[in-house]
């Protein structure tokens, strides 16, 4: 079994399109005025309206900008420098600003325009290095 993706369920995908591109850095493809994904090299990250929900079952199914327990994890290779990058485009939405994790990860935690929680990383200990590499 492989992961491959993780998709976001939101009310206005244009603006989460935007937002992607811009941190990431990464073209998203558009396929649909309702379906979108951005791909690297590790695993796709879907973003699809609240219509996309209608094939599933209906509305019920998910809910836009609830998400209250998952974060979106995007490996970098500076975590300090995408900080330096993004640090005026993402204002507000900071979480958290770069920190060494007990774990061994270097972390910036912020959130998305829906509110979901987004962190960059950079493996920063021999540990985190052994286990990410």
């Amino acid at each position: 079994m492989n992961f491959i993706s993780v998709r976001i369920i939101t009310a206005d995908i244009k603006p989460l399109v935007r937002f992607y591109q811009q941190i990431t850095g990464l073209k998203v493809t558009q396929y649909t005025d309702d379906f979108a994904e951005l791909q690297t090299p590790s695993a796709t990250l879907a973003i699809g309206s609240t219509r996309t929900l209608q094939p599933f079952g209906g509305d019920h199914i998910a809910q836009a900008a609830r998400n209250q327990s998952a974060i979106l994890e995007f490996r970098v290779n500076d975590v300090d420098m995408e900080y330096q990058k993004l640090a005026d485009i993402l204002g507000d939405m900071i979480v958290q600003t770069p920190t060494t994790m007990p774990w061994g990860n270097r972390s910036l935690l912020f959130r998305d325009p829906d509110g979901n929680l987004v962190n960059f990383f950079t493996p920063v200990s021999p540990e985190a290095l052994k286990k990410l590499d």
